[in-house]
């Protein structure tokens, strides 16, 4: 699924690192960079794939994910913003299913970084009233970083969605979260983990005095992804689990046995953003070098 980003061919080259693709209805960046390779398509700024030269992926894509025209993409990092979950409609907001446009874009031998950026419209204004400005940078080099930037004059939750790359969900642990959290398969009940949190059946989990590092520990692939967070609030932890892995048509039967979500969040405290003090949200992600 992966690698298929990499042989598209190119519509337009638009510096030596980074070429514009396209697959199915969407267009893509695709970045091809001695510091390794990742894919963005401009529809919801997502983050499709990103794999450091000498490793193996670190994100996770569905193989049954559609790339259509407002429709959501399952894995990667999709943006949720204005909100988060059911709050509105869209489900997890409109920021990641509508056309973003690149604004900036640099390179040099160390790493690549660009700026996607949206924009208030009619159509945004369909779901929510306000004026804004958003922009997601993106680094990648040795990690990756995504900075969400928010201007304007509003109240917002939000999250980063990562879905991280996983040999097996039956070995895979996660630690840094934090002990408080908020049960979201058991209707809100708070409850404290002791320990890394492990999977058995479906999770989800808004942890809500997260450490500022998460360890996803991975015996089954031989390594441990770390993934900082910044200007959040929350971190929020989840595998759909058998029953709803099958359920879902965007994700195969047993697609939930090599992923999990572990997600930079602002979900129990909303942001607040300014004409003159942008809202910023920011997930830092790569693979923990051996001591």
């Amino acid at each position: 699924m992966i690698d298929q980003f990499f042989t598209l061919p190119v519509q337009k080259q638009l510096s030596p690192a980074v070429s514009q693709c396209q697959i199915a209805d969407l267009p893509v960046l695709v970045i091809t960079h001695p510091q390794g390779q990742a894919a963005i398509t401009l529809q919801g700024a997502h983050l499709l794939s990103w794999q450091p030269t000498g490793q193996k992926p670190v994100i996770w894509l569905s193989s049954e994910t559609a790339f259509q025209h407002g429709v959501a993409i399952r894995g990667g990092v999709p943006i949720c913003w204005p909100w988060f979950g059911p709050a509105g409609k869209p489900s997890h907001g409109f920021a990641r299913n509508l056309p973003w446009q690149l604004t900036a874009q640099s390179e040099d031998d160390e790493k690549v970084q660009l700026t996607l950026t949206l924009k208030d419209s009619a159509e945004t204004r369909k779901h929510w009233p306000h004026a804004f400005t958003l922009h997601a940078h993106f680094t990648f080099g040795e990690q990756c970083t995504i900075e969400l930037e928010s201007h304007g004059d509003f109240e917002t939750t939000s999250a980063l969605h990562a879905y991280f790359d996983i040999g097996d969900i039956n070995t895979v642990s996660v630690e840094g979260l934090g002990q408080s959290y908020i049960d979201k398969v058991l209707n809100g009940e708070k409850a404290v983990l002791n320990g890394p949190l492990t999977f058995v059946g479906e999770t989800d989990r808004i942890f809500i005095e997260p450490e500022a590092e998460s360890l996803i520990v991975d015996p089954a692939l031989n390594r441990t992804i770390f993934v900082k967070h910044h200007g959040n609030s929350d971190v929020v932890s989840w595998n759909p689990g058998p029953a709803n892995s099958a359920s879902m048509k965007d994700m195969a039967d047993e697609g939930y046995k090599t992923m999990v979500c572990v997600e930079t969040a602002a979900v129990t405290h909303s942001q607040i953003s300014t004409e003159n003090a942008p809202a910023r949200l920011a997930i830092t992600f790569g693979v923990q070098k051996d001591a």
